[in-house]
Formats: structure tokens, C-alpha cells, sequence
């Protein structure tokens, strides 16, 4: 496995070894001990699959305290998966990175606590898995709006399809003062 060098400190993206032969290929999408060799602690307590269709966008979302790190990848199709710092007092506080992961690479990258996530689907039946770090917690969820002005993130795929509830996000700003200090 290799570690890929990304912008946001704390991001950690990574490049598994894949093993192709004549019946296809084998990757391990997931080792405890390789993965704490760099750098990824979390104890993983859930997994979660989502399905989505070309153009759509699922966040940006984050859980308060105590937070929900996430490892993240494509299984099927492609992403942009964006990540954004709402860590206060972060030197990077309010910046986002995106990365697309696909069934090609298989890349995957773990969000730490302290980040919006989001993703963008590039193709139909898009298959999003990942291991999340807590119980998910409907009361302590929060999302950013998707397409805050400030923010600027680049989404591939115009117009999107976002649901009523994602839509109705505060901005960053708005949001700012509810932010825990992770």
C-alpha cells in the first residue's frame, strides 16, 4: 500500500496494491495493522453502502462530538470526493480537496474527525462503501450546504441532484459558531 501525498493535513489517500491474474484481480480494502502503519488509528464500528445515479451529490456531512472518521471508497463507477477543514483554528480552516476514486485505482481515503465530507457521482449505479469510526448518530449529524459560494468547491456535474434536505444546509459561516473544537 502506498500513501499518497495530499494537501489537508490529516488526510490520509491511499493507493492499495492490486493483484490482477486471468480471473480478474485481488486488493485488501482493509488491515488493521497496515492501515495504523499509516497513520489510521480509528476503530472501525460500522460499514455503509450507498447507490447513486450520475450528477448526484451526497453531503457535505459531518457528526459533533465525538465526530465519525471515515475510510472511504468507490466500489463500483466513479466520485469526486471532496473533503473540507472545519476544524476551527485550523491554518486550513474553511479549504477543500477533492479527489476522484474509482473501481479502476481503488484508491480510498480516510477523513478524520474534523472534516465535511461529500461526494459527487460521475456515473450511474455509482457504489459508495465506507467504515465509519462511531455509531451513526441522526441527532449529532450536520451537513454544510453542498454549494456554499464561499466554499467554491468544483463539482464535475451541473445541474446536480441534491436532496431537499442537503439543499437546505446553512453555509459555513452559518454553521461556524456550532462547530466543535474537535
Amino acid at each position: 500500500m502506498e500513501r499518497l501525498p495530499t494537501r489537508l493535513a490529516g488526510l490520509v489517500l491511499l493507493q492499495p496494491r492490486i493483484f490482477p491474474d486471468e480471473r480478474g484481480y485481488f486488493l485488501e480494502t482493509y488491515n488493521r495493522d497496515r492501515y495504523r502503519d499509516v497513520g489510521i488509528t480509528a476503530d472501525f464500528v460500522q460499514d455503509n453502502h450507498s447507490r447513486s445515479r450520475r450528477g448526484a451529490v451526497r453531503g457535505l456531512h459531518f457528526q459533533r462530538m465525538p465526530g465519525q472518521p471515515k475510510l472511504v471508497r468507490c466500489a463500483h463507477g466513479r466520485v469526486f470526493d471532496v473533503v473540507v477543514d472545519i476544524r476551527r483554528g485550523s491554518p486550513t480552516f474553511g479549504e477543500w480537496e477533492g479527489f476522484e476514486l474509482n473501481d479502476t485505482s481503488h484508491r480510498q481515503l480516510f477523513v478524520p474527525i474534523g472534516f465535511a465530507h461529500g461526494l459527487q457521482a460521475l456515473e450511474d449505479d455509482t457504489d459508495f462503501v465506507y467504515k465509519v469510526g462511531s455509531q451513526y448518530d441522526p441527532v449529532a449529524e450536520v451537513g454544510i450546504r453542498w454549494d456554499d459560494p464561499e466554499l467554491a468547491i468544483s463539482w464535475p456535474i451541473r445541474p446536480a441532484i441534491v436532496t431537499e434536505r442537503d439543499a437546505a444546509n446553512p453555509t459555513l459561516r452559518e454553521a461556524e459558531q456550532h462547530l466543535p473544537n474537535w
